[in-house]
């Protein structure tokens, strides 16, 4: 006789070490990739070197994205739309501002060979890239793509598909990096504004976010096949999450400003003597 109970339970152990292995095996080799870079950065240039503060935001926001992907967190996230919308701060706002600290994209181009490096930089100043970078579009793909997602039918489209979450996963880490990097990226960014202006993007990104927050608590328009204590819990998780995620980038952003406007009179002596 076959033990119905013994077999659920094993099946759902086995479903559970899966998604463990699926959701840590990125960010490990996210990782192992860019300490091998580092490696090879100090080697090929030991003066400079790699700050190892680039280093620990780097991992930091790897770790942050293994905590969303790994249960208990992702099995919440399935079944709750609250543990949803804790990986919605985690993968989207928290990790990409982390990540985007840690420099990957400066990384490359000390450690990959002349030509690679010109051929990145070619990318990076080219028009794609340029419209890509700017911070209207960067605001369009990360803030403005929240009003599509839980006041249309396609978030319960999507996840109701077997790879919908992953496809959300992806959409959040890609467009909050993106963000992150216009404000308050060290990157080069060609078409990045002055601090004003990236301060006002930032603006709007606070305010967008309240507003969707709100209009998702109070249920207005919203289409989240979810209970109504959930949806609004989430709301509430998105409200005072995403003013922490903001602040925090508003800090790094802050941070770049001070040395913006210490060089101008060293440059301007640089250029008169």
């Amino acid at each position: 006789m076959i033990n119905h109970d013994v077999m659920d339970h094993s099946l759902m152990g086995h479903g559970t070490h899966s998604a463990g292995l699926s959701g840590v095996l990125p960010p490990v080799l996210a990782l192992l990739a860019y300490l091998h870079l580092v490696r090879r950065a100090r080697r090929r240039n030991p003066v400079v070197g790699w700050s190892r503060w680039r280093t620990a935001g780097f991992a930091t926001g790897l770790a942050l994205v293994a905590v969303a992907l790994l249960p208990p967190l992702a099995s919440f996230a399935h079944a709750d739309f609250r543990g949803h919308m804790v990986q919605h701060m985690l993968i989207g706002m928290y990790a990409p501002l982390a990540l985007v600290l840690g420099a990957p994209v400066t990384l490359l181009l000390r450690t990959l060979p002349a030509a690679g490096a010109r051929r990145l930089s070619a990318v990076v100043h080219s028009r794609p890239g340029r419209l890509l970078t700017h911070p209207a579009t960067a605001l369009l793909l990360s803030t403005g793509s929240l009003v599509v997602l839980y006041f249309t039918p396609l978030y319960n489209a999507v996840t109701a598909l077997p790879a919908g979450h992953w496809l959300l996963h992806a959409h959040f880490l890609l467009s909050g990096c993106l963000f992150a990097h216009v404000i308050a990226g060290p990157d080069p960014a060609p078409a990045r504004p002055g601090v004003r202006a990236r301060l006002v993007y930032l603006g709007c990104a606070i305010a967008a976010h309240a507003v969707v927050a709100q209009l998702m608590y109070g249920g207005f328009w919203v289409d989240v096949h979810a209970p109504v204590s959930e949806v609004r819990s989430g709301a509430e998780i998105m409200y005072y999450g995403g003013d922490i995620a903001e602040l925090l980038l508003a800090a790094a952003l802050v941070s770049t400003w001070r040395p913006e406007r210490r060089s101008r009179p060293v440059a301007g002596r640089a250029v008169r003597a």
